[in-house]
């Protein structure tokens, strides 16, 4: 079944990395609305960069038609080291990391599990009064392939997959199972860095094999077993059959290890 995206934006008629950093350029500094799709914007200072993204349709694993009837804002990019110790210095957050000595700052916050990523959303929320949160595997899936219907969001060969994402690689230069500091590789069509390969990325559903029950909605499955939650995007850890956008693996909201991140989102 030919994969199917509805949604109305002239910047994806280039390829996703020119149309991302050209998205990224023209909207920077706009004051972010719900009708202002590509628009940037942070609530706070320290806040992450969001972007928003449109409303629109899509195939979820070329089976599971799925319709986002509202726009709604992602993060730019995976939650740094730095923005998590940030909720760690203000007590929204309990849990301190470790950084596998790779550094703090820039790079993207690891070692962090389910839980943990919702105390963050949970702080930022409280901080700005917005309504912040994580993504829903729907969502997810709809912001990382941004209009694209290929394995990936660059096309369907992993041969320039370097450029766009940290993964394990044999004989790539991006083959050192170590994560990058986020945006260090090209963006997709919506401006989105990082959505595959570096960490994976804990969201909000329950794990459950296949896509039929995932609400059509672009709402978070919370029905069945919610002993493991839902990750998506792949990892430095993990070879290029990992890093698709239609990718899935679950794992315990308990679990912690350095290939786990996360990104938030937030409902206008």
């Amino acid at each position: 079944m030919k994969l199917r995206v509805i949604f109305l934006i002239a910047a994806l008629a280039a390829t996703p990395a020119v149309a991302g950093e050209a998205f990224a350029q023209r909207n920077r500094n706009v004051v972010a609305a719900p009708a202002n799709p590509g628009a940037l914007f942070k609530d706070c200072d320290g806040c992450p960069e969001m972007v928003v993204i449109p409303p629109g349709s899509y195939e979820m694993g070329g089976s599971r038609r799925i319709t986002l009837s509202r726009s709604f804002a992602v993060a730019k990019t995976e939650i740094s080291f730095a923005q998590w110790d940030a909720c760690v210095t203000e007590g929204g957050c309990r849990h301190r990391p470790d950084d596998s000595s790779w550094g703090r700052g820039n790079q993207p916050v690891m070692n962090v599990n389910w839980d943990d990523a919702k105390q963050y959303v949970a702080w930022l929320a409280r901080k700005t009064g917005k309504s912040y949160r994580l993504l829903t595997e729907a969502e997810w899936e709809y912001a990382a392939r941004a209009g694209t219907t290929t394995a990936y969001y660059w096309g369907n060969s992993d041969a320039d997959i370097c450029q766009y994402a940290s993964i394990f690689k044999e004989g790539e230069g991006c083959g050192t199972k170590r994560n990058s500091p986020v945006a260090s590789k090209r963006p997709n069509g919506f401006g989105l860095y990082d959505m595959l390969g570096n960490v994976w990325e804990w969201v909000e559903d329950c794990y459950q094999e296949g896509i039929d029950n995932v609400p059509g909605d672009g709402n978070a499955r919370l029905t069945g077993d919610c002993g493991q939650r839902v990750v998506r995007g792949g990892s430095s850890f993990i070879s290029s059959y990992g890093a698709t956008s239609g990718f899935r693996i679950g794992n315990s909201p308990a679990f912690r290890d350095d290939g786990f991140g996360f990104r938030v989102a937030r409902t206008f």
